[in-house]
């Protein structure tokens, strides 16, 4: 009988050749001692070798063609098989180094779901002034409008059990995904903030500063105010 999977790593991309390779390389490396995993990289569309390359190193390619940052992590949580999750972005500013770390605490402590923490040690000229302004704001208003204390609210790498998914009322398909599936462990679950090293990104930035940074703030108070509708 295979082994039981321990852990899915969910990698949305698109257009990440640059630096595919040496991501799928690091969780390799990091979870090869902890057990049975998966890689899932959920791929919108890439016009370059993201796939290629990310297939020749052991992940299994899920193809996405509806655009979105929380369509792609939802359909990656439908499809991991692993007792437990995490994810990651494509682009090397996470450590995957770090997985088996927090593996090991929701195995031995009382947490379902880890959310890592960018900003506390973040070291300087990683982030520019306007990122790190809107990450304060949006950190600010999730705290104020759910009752919660969370020092980085848009952090994209989270590791937790997959049998908390089922609590969650996740409605975003877009950027929002990150706030709210934070906001969503911290009401139905044991939730932890950690910190970890975050470091500059490889290849082509996608985030679109101001119109996500808008959307995201306005998604907070739908969120909490009954408004926000699933997306499709």
């Amino acid at each position: 009988m295979p082994e039981a999977l321990k852990v899915s790593v969910i990698v949305p991309t698109m257009n990440e050749e640059e630096s595919i390779g040496k991501v799928m390389d690091e969780i390799n490396a990091a979870l090869e001692p902890v057990g049975a995993y998966e890689v899932l990289v959920v791929d919108t569309s890439s016009k370059d070798r993201t796939r290629e390359i990310a297939k020749s190193k052991g992940a299994r390619i899920i193809d996405e063609p509806r655009r979105g940052y929380g369509r792609a992590y939802k359909t990656g949580f439908a499809e991991a098989k692993g007792e437990y999750l995490a994810t990651l972005d494509a682009d090397c500013t996470y450590p995957a180094a770090d997985i088996p770390k927090f593996i090991k605490v929701l195995e031995t402590q009382d947490v379902d779901f880890i959310s890592c923490d960018r900003l506390t040690t973040l070291d300087k000229g990683v982030m520019n002034s306007k990122h790190r302004f809107g990450n304060w704001m949006l950190k600010t208003t999730t705290n104020i409008l759910f009752s919660m204390k969370i020092a980085d609210s848009q952090t994209g790498m989270w590791v937790f059990r997959r049998s908390v998914l089922p609590k969650f009322e996740l409605t975003s398909d877009r950027m929002a995904l990150s706030e709210e599936i934070k906001i969503e462990a911290h009401k139905h679950c044991r939730f932890r903030e950690m910190p970890i090293k975050y470091s500059p990104r490889v290849g082509e930035v996608k985030l679109n500063t101001w119109q996500d940074g808008f959307g995201n703030l306005m998604f907070l108070f739908r969120k909490k105010f009954g408004r926000a509708k699933p997306e499709s």
